[in-house]
């Protein structure tokens, strides 16, 4: 079964990845059980399987390469690529990422979660000084109330990105809506759209927070 991104019936900028492969990493990720350093290899793991599927309209040119037989005309990828981590958890998505793809730029957003007022508060912005000559693939494991993604995602814009792409493993549908209000245009592929968020903010069920345990903090 090859995978299959799909639209979400009730989410239009959303793209669902369905294969058994990421359904069961999916499931060890959830487990609370699962060592730090086993979670972080799923997460690498599960960004490469997604990164096919959020890189598939990317833009290709005709070139001209000799093959050990004949001269051929062969397809490239049209432009550079940047892979842009929302620190921390999303290291581990990006290393997923550059596996598949490591001729990609990589920059850096840093945000934390204000846990009162859930809103996040920046403290960190690294990008290559032509970032918006081509794709641009923001990563972060979990999408909750979309705040980080759309302050990330307004800083790219600012920037003039416009060819933008989100990959996370998990999302609420409280952040997929908000991104849907701000950035229409912005699709985003995740590996599964949980129930929703509880008081403090947090996806339900979820996996937990994905930095604490990727790194194997309290």
């Amino acid at each position: 079964m090859p995978p299959v991104d799909q639209p979400h019936p009730e989410h239009g900028n959303l793209r669902l990845l369905r294969h058994p492969l990421v359904e069961d990493k999916l499931t060890r990720l959830r487990d609370a059980a699962t060592p730090p350093a086993e979670f972080r290899s799923l997460l690498r793991q599960v960004a490469g399987l997604l990164t096919m599927a959020a890189t598939a309209d990317l833009s290709l040119q005709d070139v001209q390469v000799r093959t050990p037989m004949e001269a051929t005309t062969a397809r490239r990828l049209a432009g550079p690529v940047t892979v842009v981590p929302i620190l921390r958890a999303g290291l581990a998505l990006a290393d997923g990422v550059l596996d598949v793809l490591p001729e990609a730029r990589v920059g850096h957003f840093g945000m934390y979660r204000d846990e009162a007022a859930l809103v996040p508060v920046p403290y960190y912005c690294k990008l290559p000084s032509d970032v918006a000559a081509g794709a641009v693939l923001l990563v972060d494991p979990m999408v909750a109330t979309g705040g980080s993604a759309c302050h990330a995602l307004a800083q790219l814009k600012q920037r003039g990105c416009r060819r933008l792409r989100l990959m996370c493993l998990v999302a609420a549908p409280q952040g997929i809506e908000r991104l849907a209000e701000h950035h229409p245009d912005v699709v985003v592929h995740a590996a599964a759209l949980d129930r929703g968020l509880d008081a403090r903010g947090y996806i339900v069920p979820g996996l937990g927070d994905a930095g604490d345990r990727a790194f194997g903090t309290p």
